[in-house]
């Protein structure tokens, strides 16, 4: 079985310890964004198979971010799980509207993250 490329994107240093910690069970390739900016550069690079964004960053928020890699075809197939202390019905509608396969608002919870990430990793399998 092939090793799963993720990129966590969160411009707080620890909460992407965190996700990466969380993560940790999974024998996944994990790369870390602290930007948009960066996440941009990283997707165009490496083509991860999930990325784990959050909306609120200087520079290129993660609505941009995620609105960029839907409108390009080589990445708009790309998974996108969205991580936001955002949590207005507007922002979670926004987000799917611009592609999001799933919306987790913080702080995180474990289970539901690994939920979500098993979910989407069982539809990228079954693609």
């Amino acid at each position: 079985m092939r090793r799963y490329k993720v990129l966590a994107v969160d411009d707080v240093p620890l909460n992407l310890m965190l996700v990466e910690r969380m993560l940790a069970r999974f024998d996944f390739d994990i790369t870390k964004a602290g930007n948009g900016r960066i996440a941009l550069e990283e997707i165009a690079k490496e083509k991860p198979d999930l990325i784990l964004l959050d909306l609120m960053m200087p520079e290129i928020d993660g609505f941009e971010v995620l609105k960029r890699v839907k409108e390009n075809p080589e990445t708009a197939g790309i998974k996108v799980i969205i991580l936001s202390a955002l949590n207005s019905n507007e922002d979670i509608v926004r987000g799917y509207q611009l592609g999001a396969d799933d919306f987790i608002t913080k702080p995180i919870i474990l289970e539901k993250l690994v939920n979500c990430v098993a979910t989407q990793l069982k539809l990228i399998q079954m693609t």
